[in-house]
């Protein structure tokens, strides 16, 4: 079965992004955390999106911009397979996207059983809370960053009950990043 990751940039007290949808905030960047960043780039996965966090990727990462600011994450970024989720969207043309509009949870339990690379979330808060609910995500990855921001989007509010966790692992940057690790515990079915 394949597995099913989440990757989000996480201020300290726990929003994905800004009230206004800004995470510019999470641009800390330096030479440790851009090699840690291109290492986790040049993996094999399937990128997983929602319909707002795929629109800003589409819109950045294909630029000449993007290849000039990180150019081996911009490569992957364009090259890798993306899923999108989306009630609204009409087509989703960024290169090797394929656009799914129906059920979440179903698709992703049939996708989960398919053969083929892992799957990654990135941003994508309200796909984040409705895949926690199914009990369908296996990790958790979370750069946290050294910022509070006192509002803004969350990825783990308004869950239907609470989502035990265990620490597989801890990284920290001098950048102020800590990079952490968490699986699941328990089944990743539905109780």
């Amino acid at each position: 079965m394949r597995r099913l990751v989440v990757f989000n940039m996480m201020s300290l007290d726990g929003f994905i992004a800004d009230s206004r949808g800004d995470m510019s905030w999470a641009r800390r960047h330096d030479e440790e955390w851009n090699s840690f960043v291109a290492g986790n780039a040049s993996g094999e996965a399937v990128l997983v999106f929602g319909r707002v966090t795929y629109e800003m990727m589409a819109g950045y990462w294909p630029t000449p911009l993007a290849m000039e600011n990180a150019p081996a994450v911009a490569k992957r970024m364009n090259e890798v397979e993306k899923i999108v989720f989306s009630k609204t969207l009409e087509k989703a043309s960024w290169q090797r996207s394929t656009l799914f509009g129906g059920d979440l949870v179903g698709e992703m339990k049939r996708l989960k059983a398919e053969p083929g690379a892992d799957m990654v979330i990135l941003g994508s808060a309200s796909i984040v809370r409705q895949l926690t609910d199914a009990r369908l995500i296996d990790e958790y990855q979370i750069a946290l960053s050294p910022i509070a921001l006192g509002s803004g989007k969350s990825m783990f509010s308004q869950l239907a009950d609470r989502a035990n966790l265990t620490l597989g692992s801890a990284r920290t940057f001098r950048n102020g990043y800590v990079f952490l690790s968490y699986q699941r515990t328990g089944s990743s079915e539905p109780a």
